[in-house]
Order: structure tokens, then sequence, then C-alpha cells
């Protein structure tokens, strides 16, 4: 098994960053493998920047658009290989789909964009310089996670079309480390736990290599050691804890160590928050108390940078979802960098994490089809359903066992906005919530995200959820710049939702207008600053109208890239910030609201 756990440094595991600028080469027309390029160094290349999409950082269009093979080189050095020691390079995220290779050897590779990428190299490392190159690929089709297809046009070029309505970014998104661990190592953990009047019970469960002995202790915030166990499983019991609350996080730090005969083999450190989380009835319960979820759909992207992370990007968008009284915001479309998590932990923050489930409906302008109700199908005439479905299982197990142990992490949304109305849809969809459950120490509640097909009548999988999540757009895509009337449909659709799902939470994880933040005009019209405020306070009327509303996110904290066409104006205007993190007026209505709710 290759370790997965986010890397870090003590006196016993190293893990060297690799960030910076590596060597970069499009490969159009595939030649790389045939022609070495792993073995011999890439031809020609240019710098690029690691991480980071390689899209926004050129001036030709080609290059924005390409499709295709590109490939990354850098060089690694090894100060030392000790005997026992086990050497791994772990990428954050590749995307779409990477081979990595090591001194001109394939060492591994992963089908998937939005998770972490894991290799051991052992055997492939020598002391001093060593070659690493990636071989990536961002084409989409009708069996990779996100959907998509590929066009080509009269002069043989190709781009990316997908099913989804944000721009798709490639690259190494994600940092790069080098990872030496020892040849016995802790390879995962898990907890759970469960509040009991003043004490706290912790359950814990460790994977780790060999016949050691495992130690597992939990220290406060001053280092104090509250609690402590023996066995690689078993519980720790905390008096009096420090909750970890929604804005309020208390985080202790558990250490699990493997031994043998009094000396350390291997030490992981990680933060551990202290919460429970739950279903009763038509509430959402954070440790035993009601949470009205308040915040965003989001994005991975900003200018630049596309969907790569930054901290300074990170810390702005969280310093502007405190100023406006939020505290969740979902994961769409896809798991986000680990780094998000992180600093959620720390804040405070509620997550809905959602896997890569997007575009799950035949059509290459899903957010307009969606939006008004007009079925596409998909899972009927899939091409191969079951590599489609395989594909969906791992990133659904891939991000449950990346983000199992985060306390921000309150639940887990299989997919966003997919065909739901056929016996196909549900067959393929059953599996998928059972592995997620199955997995979930935690046993976090499980969703999915329904769009306007959906509808009462006709969705065949709103029961496999623990809460159901509506994106609706009455008064944008249905009954545009007639608010009037967009109330009267929707709350229509609301009472028939009362009448179908009776005692279920639901919580809207899309509602929203295009904006443009120059726009005034009275009366309002779509588009303008002032449509966007009134669209907004009638959804907040209808929400408080039904009890069994628990939550709203906007759709979306931010302006965002998507690809070309004539109902974009240079991307998605949803934002209630402007894609450089500036408000528009309606944020301001929003943040009277939530800093009260």
């Amino acid at each position: 098994m290759i370790s997965e756990l986010y890397p870090v440094n003590n006196e016993i595991r190293r893990a060297q960053l690799l960030d910076g600028l590596w060597r970069f080469r499009f490969d159009p027309r595939g030649e790389g493998e045939g022609e070495a390029w792993a073995e011999k160094g890439l031809p020609d290349p240019i710098s690029m920047p690691v991480p980071g999409s390689f899209a926004d950082l050129f001036t030709e269009a080609w290059q924005r658009d390409y499709c295709g093979d590109f490939w990354y080189e850098t060089d690694v050095y090894l100060q030392e290989l000790r005997p026992g020691q086990r050497v791994f390079i772990r990428f954050g995220s590749v995307t779409h789909r990477c081979q990595v290779y090591l001194n001109g050897r394939k060492a591994g590779e992963h089908e998937g964009g939005f998770l972490p990428v894991a290799v051991e190299v052992t055997e492939l490392a020598r002391v001093g310089r060593n070659r690493l190159t990636v071989r990536a690929n961002n084409e989409l089709n009708e069996t990779s996670i996100p959907c998509g297809a590929v066009r080509t046009a009269a002069d043989g070029s190709r781009r990316a079309q997908g099913y989804f309505d944000f721009f798709n970014y490639a690259g190494i998104h994600r940092s790069v480390w080098l990872v030496q661990l020892p040849e016995q190592a802790i390879q995962d953990y898990s907890v759970t736990c469960r509040l009991e009047a003043d004490e706290a019970e912790i359950r814990y469960e460790t994977d780790a290599e060999g016949d050691g002995s495992i130690r597992v202790e939990l220290r406060d915030r001053e280092g104090a050691l509250v609690a402590s166990g023996e066995g690689r499983q078993g519980s720790l019991r905390v008096r009096n804890p420090h909750l970890w609350q929604v804005r309020n996080a208390y985080l202790y730090t558990l250490t699990v160590c493997l031994t043998r005969e009094g000396r350390t083999l291997d030490r992981y450190d990680a933060p551990l928050g202290i919460r429970t989380v739950a279903i009763e009835g038509q509430r959402i319960l954070l440790n035993g108390q009601p949470v009205y979820l308040k915040g965003f759909g989001k994005h991975e992207d900003a200018e630049i940078l596309g969907r790569g992370f930054h901290w300074a990007v990170a810390k702005r968008d969280f310093e502007c979802m405190k100023w406006i009284g939020a505290n969740c915001f979902r994961t769409s479309h896809y798991p986000y960098a680990e780094e998000w998590y992180q600093m959620a932990d720390q804040e405070g923050f509620l997550i809905i994490d959602e896997a890569p489930g997007v575009g799950l409906m035949r059509s290459f302008a899903n957010f307009a089809a969606a939006g008004a109700g007009k079925s596409n199908g998909f899972f009927g005439d899939c091409p191969d359903v079951e590599l489609l479905q395989r594909n969906h299982r791992a990133a659904v197990e891939e991000m449950i066992r990346r983000d199992k142990n985060h306390p921000s992490v309150i639940a887990w949304s299989i997919f966003n906005e997919a065909e739901t109305i056929t016996q196909a849809a549900e067959d393929y969809f059953a599996p998928l919530f059972e592995t997620a459950r199955r997995l979930d120490p935690q046993h976090r509640p499980v969703t999915g995200v329904l769009e306007k097909t959906s509808s009462p009548d006709r969705c065949r999988c709103w029961p496999m959820m623990d809460f159901i999540c509506l994106n609706r757009y009455y008064g944008w895509y249905i009954s545009g710049g007639d608010l009037q009337e967009a109330r009267r449909q929707f709350e229509e659709e609301m009472d028939q939702w009362a009448e179908k799902a009776p005692g279920v939470p639901f919580v809207f994880t899309e509602f929203g207008t295009d904006t443009l933040d120059s726009l005034h005009k009275l009366p309002s019209v779509m588009w303008s600053q002032e449509y966007q405020q009134e669209y907004m306070e009638m959804h907040f009327s209808v929400f408080d109208r039904y009890p069994f509303i628990q939550g709203e996110l906007a759709w979306n904290f931010a302006d965002f890239q998507t690809g070309q066409g004539i109902m974009r104006v240079n991307g998605n205007k949803k934002g209630l910030f402007s894609r450089n993190r500036q408000p528009k007026e309606a944020a301001w209505a929003f943040r009277r609201r939530w800093m009260e709710k």
C-alpha cells in the first residue's frame, strides 16, 4: 500500500516540496511516448510554474484551448538513500490523467484530475540528480469524471468540451512532494467521535506496516497530554472536551507512533477536531445542535492561477466568507486541494465535499438545460457505463480516504446535476451511495445535487440521500425577468417536495443570477445589480417559508472562468464577489441576513 497521508516533516519523515518552475512541452501529435521523451528528456521545453494551470499563462488561443498530451519535467535531488528507507513522489493532483516517470522508467499512473497521485520510486531513485517526468492529458469523454467530449476542427485542432459550465483547466494544479518514509511506516488512520455528558470518546483505527506496536496520544492546544491509548485500534476518553464548533474551531493534535522494543519507527501528527454530525428529522445537527448552512458553491478559480492552488487566494476567500457571515461551502464540482480543508478546519467552516461527478447528462450547455428542466438522457446510452461507474467509484473512494478525518467535512456529495429520472440512473448511483456509506468511518450524511429535471414526481435517486440538495434558478433560466411568476412556480415545486419527502432536510446548493458589477438600472433588468438583489430577496422569503429548508448556498462565491458562449461574458458572472474578490452590491444583503440568522 502506498501512503497517501498529507506530507509532514519530523525527525523520521522527510517531505521536500518540489514546487517551482518546471520544464514543459505540448505534445499535440502524441509523439512523446514513441520518441522516448521520458528517457531522453523533453526536446526544446519551455518553463512552466507548478502548481498552476497552463491555459491562462499564454497569449495565443491555441495554447489556452489546448487539448491532448502535455509533459512536465524537473530535476529532483536526493542527498542520501538510507537502508530501509522508501521514497515516494506525491502530487496533490494532475488533471485529468497522468503517467509518472523517474529517470526514464515508469513509476505509476493515475486516472482522475482532482485527487492525489502517489507513486513509489524507491527502486528508481538514486543519490544525486534524478529526472522526474510527467506525461499528462486533459481530454474528456463519456467515461471520464467529469464527463465531456473532444471535438476536432477542420484544421485538425482539437478542443475539449465539458458537459459542465466551468473552464476545463489542466496541469499540475497542486503541490508536488518528494516524501521519504521508513520501511515500516504508518499508512493511514481514522477517527470517530461520540459525545456523552461531559466526556468525549474518540475511537481510532490505524493502518501500519510491520509488526511494531502502535501508541496514540492526544494533546491540547498547549501541548498537554489529555488522553493516550495502545494498539492499532482503540478509544481515547477526554473529560470536558473542547468541541470543534462552527466558526469557533478548537483543534487538538493526534499523534500516532509506531514503535518496536522502545524505538520509534515512525510518527505522524495531525490536527483533530472533536465533533459529531447527524441528521435528525428535518434538521442537520452538529454536536447535537441544529445548524443552518449559510454559504456558497465555489470553484478553485482565480485570475492567472486558473485552478492552481495558492495560499493567498485561499486566505482572501476565507476572509470574504467570514465578512459576509457564511459558515459553509460545497466543493463544487470536485474535491479541492487539501489546503482548503486544512484552513476550514482552523476557521470552523463546514464543507459538503463533492466528488467530480459532474457532466452526467448529455448536453454541451448543461447549465442552461438543467436550469430549465430539459431532460437529457445519459446512462441508458453511455458508451461504457461500467467503466464510467468504475472511474466514479474510484473518485468517491479516493475522496473519502483523503478527507475522512477533517472535522470541517460534514457530508459527501456523490454528483452534481446528473440525469436521475431513469431506472438506469438509479442502478448507476445506488452502488456509489453504498460505497460512500461503507467507507466513511464517521457515517456522515450522503447526498447528491439535483437539477430541475429531477423533479419530485420524476427523480428516482432522492430516496438515497440523507438530505436533498437542489439547484434551482427560478427567475433566471425559468421565468427570467418575471420574479412574481418565478416565485409562484418556485413555491409550487416546494409544496410538491413537502408532500413527496416529508421529514427530510433540504439544502439549496445553487441559486443566483449572472450580474455585471458595472450595470445599474431602475426598474431592474436581468444582469443588473438591482435585479440580483431582488432575485435574492425573493429566494430568502421562499426559504423562510419552509421549515425543512436547512441551508442556502448561493451560486457562486465569485465570478469564474468558463468556455466561450453567447450566454457567458468572459465567464460565469453569478458571483456575489467579482473574480478578483470584491463584493457586488447583493453581497451586502447576504451579510445583513447571515449575520442575524
